[in-house]
């Protein structure tokens, strides 16, 4: 089994060996890249089939059903069409800019996927300050939002965009804060040693000791998955594209096939912040437990992305679009609140090793009711904090 979990280093290997000298460090970059470019933007289009019919179901219809079987080959028909439409360029935008905005959107997230680990040995980049990196270059999204609403030269574009930019920098703040209380655990930036933090296992049947198990990074994952919801303009929170807001937002002008890219670079993000997700809280490649470790580490990962990406796929399904108001409060009244308290609950959590407490699942579960407790407390607080308050109603009636 170690063969087959290892086998796309070993044929990297088996290449590279046959490669001159002065081009190896090109082949191996190019032998890195290719898996991303083909393997991603494939599953981007098998989503939208997964969403559209998902959605369908929870929506009682049927969704896409024509080209392909059961409608399999619908993403390709999209594509076809959005490569075939006329590209509609305002006579009053910025050309340049106009055209390069959805490049700036899909660049910084291709390079966001070089530095995480997707299985045992199998990640492009490794560096030390792998989680720093995936931060910088996810925060340049923005600056394409920003470009896509001005140079369009339409006041609906650009006050979309400012909408746009207004809750991508409100709930970053909260994505960047939760993924913290890992850095602080594990003390490092570098993505593969976060995940080697929770190869660790208990005593109770091998569980791996992944952050979700803790009172820390339950909270943590929670706070992460609604900040990653946002920042990926995902329902409820999709609002800077919403038709019920203001047209399209930062895309009214945009037409073809810079409409796809656009929509391409969304969804690359998603996978990737769900892939970031999956590694600081969820173990990475790690199974749940250490006996089922004969299954191939990258496996392990691509599976639960699976799951993240249905999780996402729900809950576009069930809740409604928030208003903008709401949205804004609940980044700076409940997010950003409860990412800084948890900040001190992992330090808590950490110091408290220290405590003579008495060994064992006892001094575990002292620990967590202590963690918890301060956490459902400060939720319950800072939610009705968010509780508009309204004036009792009176009631009048005709004489």
């Amino acid at each position: 089994m170690e063969t087959v979990d290892q086998a796309f280093v070993i044929f990297k290997q088996w290449v590279l060996g046959y490669a001159p000298l002065t081009l190896r460090p090109w082949v191996s970059v190019l032998l890195s890249i290719t898996p991303i470019l083909l393997f991603f933007p494939l599953l981007f289009g098998i989503t939208t089939i997964l969403e559209r019919k998902g959605l369908g179901r929870m929506q009682n219809r049927l969704g896409p059903n024509r080209v392909g079987w059961a409608g399999s080959l619908q993403f390709v028909a999209d594509g076809l069409k959005m490569l075939t439409k006329e590209d509609i360029v305002p006579r009053a935008a910025d050309r340049v800019l106009h055209f390069i905005a959805p490049f700036v959107l899909l660049v910084p997230v291709l390079l966001a996927f070089s530095v995480l680990p997707y299985g045992r040995n199998m990640v492009p980049i490794d560096i030390d300050g792998g989680l720093l990196f995936f931060f910088a270059v996810g925060s340049a999204t923005e600056l394409s939002v920003f470009m896509a609403g001005w140079s369009s030269r339409n006041k609906y574009s650009l006050l979309g965009a400012m909408r746009g930019i207004a809750q991508m920098i409100s709930y970053e703040l909260p994505l960047v804060l939760s993924a913290l209380t890992v850095v602080m655990m594990v003390g490092s930036l570098r993505l593969t040693q976060i995940v080697d933090a929770q190869s660790a296992t208990l005593w109770t049947g091998g569980l791996h000791t992944w952050h979700v198990f803790t009172p820390w990074g339950f909270a943590g994952f929670l706070l992460f998955l609604v900040a990653a919801t946002a920042e990926s303009n995902r329902t409820p929170f999709d609002i800077p594209e919403a038709e019920s807001e203001i047209i399209a937002g930062y895309l009214v002008e945009y037409s073809g096939f810079k409409y796809a890219l656009f929509f391409l670079g969304e969804y690359l993000g998603l996978f990737a912040v769900s892939a970031l997700g999956i590694t600081l809280f969820l173990g990475g490649w790690l199974p749940p437990f250490a006996f089922l470790g004969g299954v191939p580490s990258y496996l392990w990962f691509f599976l639960k992305l699976l799951i993240m990406i249905f999780f996402f796929i729900w809950i576009r399904g069930t809740l409604p679009r928030l208003r903008t108001d709401q949205l804004m409060a609940f980044a700076w009244k409940f997010m950003l609140p409860m990412t800084l308290l948890n900040i001190l609950v992992a330090g808590l959590w950490r110091f408290s090793r220290d405590w003579q407490l008495p060994a064992g699942i006892i001094g575990m579960s002292t620990r967590w009711v202590i963690c918890a407790v301060l956490l459902l407390a400060a939720y319950c607080i800072f939610g009705r904090a968010l509780q508009p308050r309204l004036a009792k109603r009176t009631y009048r009636y005709a004489e």
